[in-house]
Order: C-alpha cells, then sequence, then structure tokens
C-alpha cells in the first residue's frame, strides 16, 4: 500500500524523526508535527489518511486533538500512541473515535500494518 499520507504527532523529535524515516522506506508518505498546534495546523493545510497521535504532550493533549480531528475531520483515522497508558485513556480515545490504541514501544511492523489496517477503513467510509 503506498502513497498512504501519514501525519505522525509526538513531542518526543527524536523518536517522530526516527519513526517517519522507517515509515517512508516503507513507501508510507510521512510528515510530522511536535505539538498539537502544529498538528492542527498541518491538518488544515494537508489531510492526512492517517494521523498517528501521542496521548501525552505539552499544550493541547492526544486526546483534544483525537476530538478536535474527529469532529472537523471524520474521515481521517487517529492511531494512539503512548507510553503512560491506561485502560481508561484507551477507552476514552476508542469512545471518541480512535481507529486503534498502541504502547510504545510498537515494532515498525505492527505499527504499518495499523496504518494500512486504517487506511482500508477510511476507503470503505469513503466508498459509501
Amino acid at each position: 500500500m503506498k502513497n498512504i499520507k501519514v501525519l505522525l504527532v509526538d513531542d518526543e523529535e527524536e523518536f517522530v524523526q526516527t519513526l517517519a524515516e522507517r515509515i517512508r522506506m516503507r513507501e508510507l508518505g510521512s510528515e510530522i508535527a511536535l505539538n498539537g498546534e502544529e498538528a492542527l495546523a498541518k491538518l488544515a493545510e494537508k489531510l492526512p489518511d492517517v494521523m498517528v497521535l501521542d496521548f501525552n504532550m505539552p499544550g493541547i493533549d492526544g486526546l483534544t486533538i483525537l476530538e478536535q480531528v474527529k469532529k472537523t475531520y471524520p474521515d481521517v483515522q487517529v492511531v494512539m500512541l503512548t507510553a503512560h497508558g491506561t485502560r481508561e485513556m484507551e477507552k476514552k480515545a476508542r469512545d471518541l473515535g480512535a481507529f486503534d490504541y498502541l504502547q510504545k514501544p510498537v515494532g515498525i511492523d505492527k505499527l504499518t500494518k495499523t496504518i494500512e489496517k486504517a487506511y482500508r477503513y477510511k476507503q470503505k467510509l469513503e466508498k459509501r
């Protein structure tokens, strides 16, 4: 699955840069945002197919971004990714419309498969 537009949102710059490189090596397009404000600005410029979103960030947190994204851009599929997750956080994210919820560290193969599944789901929604 090539040409999937992915927006990676995480305040850990080294982590998100490395993740973006690894995703590009699998021929998935990736952009990065280092905080919630930057993510929302990038969404307004160009919509991704899938957003991989960290929970804990300074400023606007991941749940708030998820809620705004699903209200404003409901077709964008959001995969939550966190190192400090709880069952309660996962439930909130799923209730707000997250496609999936993954714990760091996550293997690149698992992440790319999840991105591809989210993209296929988005395509099904668009065909309705």
